[in-house]
């Protein structure tokens, strides 16, 4: 299995349907409120997930009980569909969150996605045959739509775990633990991000109407450069360059997603016209 992934990550035939595929998906999950509850803003983390143990959990209790025969086929059924409601919102956070992947992880996500809507298609099948009282049929549907569940979400795990989709890049990060001196006070302009160096981390230091601010520059969504994105003084905020991802200069809280995680903060101090930051965290 590891060998065909790693096809499809290498694989040239997938980056044209992939990329048409996320222009369109794109066109439905826009910036805006509804993006930013399907990608886990208001969660601290992707939402899609968590979401998936619902949907699997209805369609897996379905498949179990067709094992006892005939006495639990109603409530097979009513799993069998509650487990095709539960994977609109599924389908929709996943959506929300692919299209702003790029390469391996987009083409793997393609394949993860055609996995899904074949189980759904299967699933769907099966609730049609079973309302029609074809419960062969139906139980034969049940078992093709959790193979297809069984490898979309093996695929779903190697994004995830092996590729790293939907992880805070700054998850890893080295925070300096003690004061770290990154700037002379003097090179530091009001309203005027300027990218340092801390350790083994570049900080964005800035000073607004809110004080002397500093956070990690690396973006948690996909690793953008924050220095290079755009300021928003009214909100005291900075928008990634490469997914519009904003997050607050001060706090790292995340304004607007796809980013669900928010930036590292740094706590700052002028000692001897240096400025000097460190962890926020635990402090």
């Amino acid at each position: 299995m590891p060998g065909i992934l790693e096809t499809i990550e290498d694989s040239p035939f997938l980056e044209g349907p992939a990329q048409k595929s996320a222009n369109a998906a794109s066109k439905l999950v826009p910036h805006g409120p509804v993006k930013d509850l399907l990608t886990g803003k208001w969660l601290g983390h992707p939402v899609h997930p968590m979401l998936t143990d619902t949907a699997m959990a209805f369609w897996t209790s379905a498949l179990t009980l067709d094992l006892f025969g005939r006495r639990f086929e109603r409530s097979a059924q009513t799993l069998t569909g509650l487990g095709i409601v539960s994977a609109i919102p599924t389908a929709a956070a996943g959506l929300a969150d692919w299209v702003d992947t790029i390469g391996a992880e987009r083409k793997v996500g393609l394949v993860h996605a055609a996995g899904n809507v074949a189980a759904l298609a299967a699933f769907c099948g099966s609730y049609a045959a079973r309302r029609r009282g074809d419960s062969t049929k139906g139980k034969l549907l049940t078992l093709i739509g959790a193979t297809f569940m069984s490898g979309s979400g093996y695929i779903g795990g190697h994004l995830a775990y092996r590729i790293g989709s939907g992880v805070d890049r700054t998850a890893f990060d080295s925070l300096p633990d003690e004061w770290t001196p990154v700037l002379a006070e003097s090179d530091l302009k009001e309203d005027t991000p300027v990218l340092a160096r801390a350790g083994e981390v570049d900080v964005l230091v800035y000073r607004g109407s809110k004080g002397l601010c500093a956070i990690a520059n690396k973006c948690s969504h996909r690793g953008g450069p924050l220095n290079e994105g755009i300021v928003n003084r009214d909100r005291n905020s900075v928008v990634c360059p490469w997914h519009d991802s904003e997050f607050n200069l001060c706090t790292g809280e995340v304004v607007h997603g796809p980013a669900s995680a928010p930036q590292p903060q740094f706590k700052t101090r002028v000692n001897n016209g240096k400025i000097e930051v460190r962890t926020a965290r635990g402090a």
